[in-house]
């Protein structure tokens, strides 16, 4: 079968550029999806995009389907033909529908019945008949927002479609697409090289565009931004901050980027850094530069769409641009420190936190009281602990935050630093939000510990206190998330107190605010125990393992912790999986049986197998013992690896149902010894294997 090239171009006015890359992947997908369905092969396909274009290479695709044959189903062959072989009225009824005569019939069996049936030839269909079709199926299942419609016509994209090109080889295919005839025209640069161009074949594509100042290849383009934007920060020795979605962005805006280095007066630099950069990331697409301290340098590298004659006018456009942007971020900085911190309260108290729990100022008197008493659990000063606690909301009301919202706490950091406080009130500050997400850093200072549980654990009681807990997808209040950050905190903090204790002190912070305590303290309690499956899932851990140690509800999130990554070790032992099939046993029996109080007489010990299991016990039990007291699971469980094979061994040797009363009730008693050993750690019986 021949094999051949497709070249697709979409020609369109600049897309949108959040959503190139997306766009790109979604008709590469789709187009293969589409020629899957239709039972053409081929090599491989390549994705194009840049502003004004989407672009498909299908290298070595079938020329056209393979010939099939389609069977139609007639009669049974018993109701088909007479005793003289002659055909029915069933049989003649189908060829008549069939349009065939007798000698086109076939036959075939369908279970224990044969059947007559006709065999039709199907003749695969050309790439040519199908590809338009598939192409447009794949235009029209792209994921876009809104769609638009431009002039008179009737087919809608995510903006106007100014030209398609649809290539076979050497070859232009009949079709309309998006309402525009295929041809072999494309367009170049905008301001370089807008004039058509005409393609020969596919290969020409990318270098026909590339002459034209269009570097079609996404990859491309943003290994070239990369390996410019690297070589001007290298000139001032810097590094750029180039983050992820910034470099997409940037990338899908320019189809010759040409990247230019501009600067700004050194005074903005009073100006706390993250501001600046984020107006110049957010508002200008600018990669902003730091140094080897990650402090801000006076520069910034703006990625241009035009090779310039005279760069320098490009630049200076665009430091004229940014002047404005800083000059504000600096003059709110400096109206802010005209009113200090703490004086702040009063707009505070005028901000409502929510409408049942008062004020950002009430809660903010809740948290310093909380942090007051976590101090004895954080190890935090109580003095520092207050003091940040009450400062912790002010920068809220700052002209800078409500300027870059992103800038609470930071700010509030920038503020207490001037004002002289000291580095664990002015650092916790910022760190109350942490971790702002899955897998964000923690504070780290003992104050910005406290602040940050002390917030959580505010917000957390308090809503379940007025019956809003969430539900569904409703979480306005972040509560999973906050809950996860409070399990966080507690266990990389090493920190050992129940969860229960942390909801009481938020409780008594609250006072009669909240009415009824009690059930406010079990759903809380509820609440965040049921977030460790969310918490270890999240981190790769095995829904049993977690479950294992569910199974025993540990009261604080730092035991908790200590047992899960046990039974994680545990699960990778060579012994694990017959111990855990020897503890689901040994719990199906003894949940039959009723056993009474005493220990195991070593009289009642008369087969081998449970001598020495009963000595093994003996043997273990002191080794184990000191590590549940401190609490070494995971050292406890390799230890208790031993038993398994005695374990094996009396289950294969010992009748633990005797007739024999006395026998029994020791058989079980040591039963009852061995779960007793494992469930000091985990319900081991759970674990999947």
């Amino acid at each position: 079968m021949s094999k051949h090239t497709v070249l697709f171009e979409l020609g369109c006015e600049e897309l949108p550029p959040k959503s190139l890359k997306t766009l790109r992947d979604a008709l590469q997908a789709e187009t293969v999806k589409g020629l899957k369905d239709a039972g053409l092969a081929f090599d491989s396909i390549e994705a194009y995009a840049a502003p004004r274009r989407l672009a498909l290479k299908i290298v070595n695709v079938d020329g056209a389907q393979a010939d099939t044959q389609k069977r139609f189903d007639g009669p049974a062959l018993q109701a088909a033909y007479d005793v003289e072989g002659k055909p029915t009225k069933a049989l003649e009824g189908f060829m008549r529908g069939q349009g065939i005569t007798a000698d086109q019939v076939s036959t075939f069996q369908a279970g224990k019945v044969e059947k007559v049936c006709y065999l039709k030839d199907v003749k695969g269909q050309s790439l040519d008949a199908l590809l338009p079709q598939i192409l447009q199926t794949a235009l029209d299942n792209l994921p876009i927002a809104k769609r638009m419609r431009s002039a008179a016509s009737r087919t809608e994209f995510v903006r106007p479609v100014k030209w398609v090109v649809l290539l076979k080889d050497n070859d232009v295919i009949d079709a309309t697409i998006q309402d525009h005839k295929a041809g072999n025209l494309t367009y170049g640069h905008r301001f370089h090289a807008p004039e058509a161009i005409s393609l020969t074949n596919s290969d020409d594509y990318l270098p026909k565009l590339k002459a034209a100042h269009v570097v079609a290849s996404f990859e491309e383009r943003q290994a070239i931004i990369d390996q410019q934007v690297k070589a001007l920060a290298d000139e001032v020795n810097a590094i750029a901050i180039v983050p992820a979605d910034l470099r997409d962005e940037v990338t899908a805006l320019v189809e010759w980027p040409v990247a230019l280095r501009a600067s700004f007066e050194e005074r903005f630099l009073a100006v706390p850094q993250e501001a600046l950069i984020t107006t110049m990331q957010d508002n200008q697409k600018y990669f902003c530069l730091v140094n080897a301290a990650h402090k801000l340098q006076p520069y910034f590298i703006t990625v241009s769409n035009i090779e310039s004659k005279d760069p320098t006018q490009i630049i200076e456009g665009n430091e004229k641009v940014v002047r404005p942007r800083l000059s504000d971020a600096e003059f709110f900085f400096l109206q802010d420190q005209k009113q200090p911190l703490a004086s702040r309260k009063e707009k505070l108290a005028n901000m409502v936190f929510q409408a049942q729990l008062g004020t950002l100022w009430n809660k903010s008197e809740r948290i310093a009281k909380l942090a007051v008493a976590l101090s004895a659990i954080t190890g935090a000063n109580p003095t520092d602990a207050e003091k940040a606690a009450l400062l912790a909301k002010c920068d809220l009301t700052s002209e800078l935050v409500g300027e870059f919202p992103e800038l609470q706490g930071i700010a509030g950091t920038y503020y207490a630093r001037i004002e002289g406080e000291n580095d664990e009130v002015a650092e916790a500050l910022g760190e109350q939000y942490l971790p702002k997400f899955a897998g964000d850093v923690l504070p780290k200072t003992k104050t910005g510990t406290t602040i940050a549980l002390a917030d959580r654990l505010d917000t957390l009681t308090g809503i379940f206190g007025i019956g809003q807990a969430p539900t569904g997808s409703k979480d306005p209040f972040a509560l999973r998330r906050s809950a996860i950050g409070i399990l966080r905190l507690v266990i990389e903090n090493n920190l050992d107190v129940s969860i229960e204790e942390l909801i009481k002190l938020a409780l008594a912070a609250y006072g009669d605010v909240l009415k009824d305590h009690a059930k406010t303290l079990v759903d809380a309690v509820a609440f965040l125990e049921g977030r460790y499956r969310a918490k270890y899932e999240d981190q790769g851990v095995a829904v049993d393992v977690i479950q294992a140690v569910q199974a025993l509800s540990p009261k604080s999130p730092l035991d908790f912790d200590k047992r899960v990554n046990a039974v994680n070790h545990f699960r990778s032992l060579p012994e694990a999986a017959a111990l855990a099939a020897a503890n689901k046993r040994v719990a199906n029996i003894l949940a039959k049986e009723v056993i009474p109080e005493g220990n195991v007489f070593i009289d009642n010990l008369v087969e081998d197998a449970e001598k020495a299991l009963f000595e093994e016990f003996w043997r273990i039990n002191p080794i184990v013992k000191p590590l549940f007291d401190t609490k070494d699971y995971t050292k406890a469980l390799s230890k208790l690896a031993a038993l398994r094979a005695p374990i094996d061994a009396f289950f294969e040797n010992v009748m633990v149902m005797s007739d024999d009363t006395n026998l029994r009730i020791n058989r079980l008693r040591m039963l009852q010894l061995f779960r007793n050993l494992f469930m000091q750690i985990a319900d081991i019986s759970v674990l999947q294997h």
